[in-house]
């Protein structure tokens, strides 16, 4: 039995498929699955079970239709038995719609619940309640080609080696001597789902000055080292990793700290999957749209209830007010409140 899942992007969302397909793996283990993604994004399938083949591909060289007919091609010599579109964008559609005229297998695709998630963030009568979360509308989809699939229980066995070269280099003091470690990623790609930078440094300063405390500073893009950079002159006993690590070394890190502080972004995602608790951080976005991450608790959620919250499934939307309280009022005490009862 052959199967290919399909998910290109983003980062955060093909991290949210790996407990899924992992379950799948584990619950049928006489399966051959393979992960179509993007090669970037290859080290977040590193842990999952020897039936899970990811494949990775650069999308630049299937462009246009001729190039997705091309994958498909490729593709359609695995002879698949099911395929399954995790994505549902228009590259993933002609995918599907090639795989459904032009072969025996199974084809479905995922229901992202847009009209729901769109009563959510209305600026009108809003429906504020808790939708499917990412792993239960990925669930649903495999489910129906007749899987019987139960993600809610599923474990993962996240892989954490000691640190060493490099990486304890970076860090400084891999042996750790009972200290306490605490990541911070304080960029996301959207304004408002952005702590004020002001603010966050507050919460950097609180938690540096403790002893045997080290913060680890997270972040990609030339701007975001840079400004990091500045912050670990800035502040004691606190470490940027960033641009400085590739992603499976980032995630080696991830897996050894004691809590991670991140935005609604894929580096929440990612801390999850190394079973790392983390403390998240919501401004124009909101859990209830379903993509917390793996394993984590809602009270771990530090947010401000305001009438205008959610205004977006994914904070690309300019606040209506032009003052994003929904950040500004989050007080760095509070955060700090919720890591201390992390820890």
């Amino acid at each position: 039995m052959k199967i290919l899942l399909i998910r290109f992007s983003a980062m955060g969302d093909v991290a949210m498929t790996v407990p899924v397909v992992s379950a799948l793996a584990e619950q049928y283990p006489d399966s051959d699955i393979t992960f179509l993604s993007r090669q970037a994004f290859a080290p977040l399938y590193t842990c999952v079970p020897d039936n899970v083949h990811f494949r990775g591909v650069d999308l630049k060289q299937y462009s246009g239709l001729g190039g997705l007919y091309r994958l498909y091609r490729e593709l359609r010599q695995e002879r698949y038995d099911y395929v399954v579109d995790l994505h549902d964008v228009l590259r993933t559609k002609v995918l599907r719609f090639l795989f459904r005229v032009g072969s025996s297998a199974r084809v479905t695709h995922i229901n992202k619940g847009k009209v729901a998630k769109w009563r959510l963030t209305r600026s009108w009568f809003k429906r504020a309640h808790q939708l499917p979360t990412s792993f239960e509308r990925y669930e649903a989809a495999i489910r129906r080609l007749d899987f019987n699939l139960d993600v809610s229980q599923h474990t993962l066995s996240s892989r954490i080696e000691p640190l060493s070269g490099k990486l304890a280099e970076i860090v400084g003091n891999s042996n750790r001597n009972g200290e306490t470690w605490i990541g911070i990623a304080p960029f996301a790609k959207h304004l408002g789902k952005i702590y004020p930078l002001a603010q966050m440094m507050e919460v950097i300063k609180i938690l540096s000055s403790r002893p045997n405390t080290r913060v680890l500073l997270f972040g990609g893009g030339a701007k975001e080292s840079e400004a990091l950079a500045q912050w670990e002159k800035l502040f004691d006993n606190t470490v940027s990793c960033a641009g400085r690590l590739r992603l499976d070394e980032e995630m080696q890190i991830m897996g050894h700290l004691n809590v991670m502080v991140s935005m609604d972004s894929a580096n929440m995602h990612i801390a999850s999957l190394m079973g790392t608790p983390v403390v998240s951080i919501w401004g124009a976005t909101h859990p209830y749209a379903g993509f917390l991450g793996w394993g984590q608790e809602e009270d771990s959620c530090v947010q401000v209830d305001l009438p205008c919250r959610p205004c977006s499934v994914f904070g690309n939307k300019k606040c209506r007010y032009n003052t994003y309280d929904c950040m500004h009022k989050i007080k760095p005490e509070k955060i700090v409140e919720i890591i201390d009862k992390k820890l």
